[in-house]
Parts: structure tokens; sequence; C-alpha cells
């Protein structure tokens, strides 16, 4: 198996928070204004490395591995997205980090927005990249229905399931041109606990609902990022939630597909540091 500079890394420090969504891990490096990161569905807080090197000589990185994934503890209920802005309010808490500057991919954009939203006090801002705040269309619920039947009964990822990861995560020019990154996403899928992550794979997509209204409260800075080659959500459904919050950003980044901060991470720092300039003191 191929190596990724991902892998080369050295750990991070890590700790362990008791949150409604069980305990969570969280990955902790760097000094000042803190940064928390919130991957996709079926990632881990790795994703962010490429971010962790770019911006943790000025900030706190905070990795997340997310409810049921990763190192976190094994998930056994659905859940709302609201209920992970309060899981992530109790991470906070915990580390004793009034605010931040909130990275979110997928899953981690949707429940940014909700944060957002509903705790305009612990965010400095956020960056939300390549999600959606409306409800899945019929034929994506049956997928990831009859997907997650199959999972409820495997401890281990299938094959067949990491394959439809890649193909949903990476986007064409991604494939061609970075096979480590596909690489990475095949381990990081597969060595997913399958009996978990499907209690999450429901609540994020079939079980999820219309949140433009709630995301029209928010008044804290906002980009919202697009890839151009991103497979899940098209460039105007993630345009449409750009559009029900006031005064936010939005790009769209080429060559990009669904895990933009993963695929293209030079592209995404450059973006961040470009926007937290403009509206960050």
């Amino acid at each position: 198996m191929q190596t990724t500079k991902h892998q080369r890394v050295p750990t991070l420090p890590k700790q362990r928070i008791a949150t409604l969504l069980g305990e969570i891990n969280v990955h902790l490096v760097g000094n000042g204004p803190a940064m928390v990161c919130w991957p996709s569905l079926m990632m881990t807080g790795q994703m962010w490395r490429g971010q962790v090197d770019h911006f943790a000589s000025g900030h706190q990185m905070v990795l997340i591995d997310p409810p049921g994934h990763g190192e976190s503890e094994s998930l056994n209920r659905y859940f709302t997205l609201e209920e992970c802005a309060l899981c992530l309010s109790q991470i906070l808490d915990q580390l004793e980090i009034e605010d931040c500057v909130l990275l979110g991919n997928s899953w981690g954009g949707m429940m940014g927005g909700v944060f957002a939203a509903l705790y305009p006090n612990r965010t400095r801002a956020a960056v939300l990249m390549n999600c959606t705040a409306s409800v899945a269309d019929e034929a994506q619920k049956k997928e990831f229905l009859q997907m997650t039947s199959v999972l409820r009964e495997q401890h281990t990822v299938p094959k067949a399931v990491v394959d439809l990861a890649i193909n949903a995560f990476a986007g064409a020019t991604t494939e061609r041109t970075r096979p480590e990154v596909a690489e990475f996403i095949r381990s990081t899928v597969a060595a997913a606990r399958a009996d978990s992550v499907c209690w999450a794979i429901d609540s994020v997509v079939p079980r999820r609902t219309e949140h433009r209204g709630l995301l029209g409260a928010i008044r804290k800075p906002v980009l919202v990022v697009a890839g151009e080659e991103d497979r899940t959500f098209p460039v105007a459904e993630t345009h449409a939630m750009a559009e029900a919050i006031p005064g936010s950003q939005f790009i769209v980044l080429p060559n990009v597909g669904h895990l933009a901060a993963l695929e293209a991470p030079e592209k995404v720092n450059a973006a961040i540091d470009k926007f937290l300039g403009e509206v960050v003191a």
C-alpha cells in the first residue's frame, strides 16, 4: 500500500471528551485562536492535516473525530444537526475555548451552519465546504438507506461501499492526478466501524431536515466553498446554501471534488487566509 503524506506525519496529541453523542476524540496542536475542524461522513480529523501544516503556527488546531468515527465512541442512535452543534459546544467547554473559526466539510459544513446560527458568541467565522442546507432527494434517501441496511449487519465496511465512497468523494481530477488522496479515502473508509457509522449516515443523509430558514439567523462571517467536480452536492445546491446565509461569501474551486480540504489543501488554505484576512480582526 502506498504511504501518503498524511500517514507519515507524527501522531498529534489527543484527548477524549464526554458529550451527549458519546466520548469524542479530539487531536490538538498549535497555539493561538482556535480553529476547529469537523470532517465529512466516513472521514476522521486526519483529513485536515493539510490545514494543520499551514495554520498551526498561528492557531490552536482542534481536529475532531466526529461521533461514531475514528477513535470516538461508537454510536447507537440517530441524532440531529442541532445535537451535533451542542456536541461541539460541549467540546469547546471542556477545552476552555470561548470561540473559534470553524472549518467544516460536508457533514461538518452542515453542522457548522447550524452551529453559527445557534451559537453566535462561540463563532468567530465559519468556512463551510461541500455542503447543503436542503433535505436529500428521494433517490438519495433510497440509495443511502439501502447502504446502511447492509452496513448494520457488518462490522467492517464492504469493499463495494469503499469503492462507492471513493467515487462520491474524489473529483475526477483528483482520481487522475492524486492517487495518494484516493488511497487515503480508501484506507479511512475501510477502517470505519460499519455498525457505528451507519447511524451517522442515516442521520445526516436520509433523516436530514431543511435548514435554510435557520441559516438566515447567522450574523457571523461565513465563506461557503463548492467543488466544481463534487459528485455529491452539485455547485447549485451549495450555492443555494450560501444564498440562505446573510452576507456570506461563495466560491467555486476548479478541479476539486467533495473533500476540498483534502484534495486541494493549497487552494483551500489560500481561500481561508484571504477570507479571514478580510473578516477577522
